[in-house]
């Protein structure tokens, strides 16, 4: 993905990039540990290491209920 990005900048000054990569992975993470954690939000952030809210914010940013 990365080698791609900076292939396609032609020239430009990359930018976001830290957002852009977050953006890709997170969802998906988040969709895995909370099938792993039966949809158990205080046992999906312990597998994390995030706090509770934390993760109920980020899986309201995402749309998964």
């Amino acid at each position: 993905m990365m080698k791609q990005y900076f292939k396609d900048l032609d020239g430009e000054k990359p930018s976001g990039i830290y957002n852009m990569v977050v953006n890709c992975v997170e969802k998906p993470l988040l969709e895995v540990v909370m099938y792993h954690a039966q949809g158990n939000q205080t046992r999906a952030a312990e597998l994390l290491g995030i706090n509770r809210n934390t993760l109920r914010k980020k899986l309201q940013e995402h749309g998964i209920d």
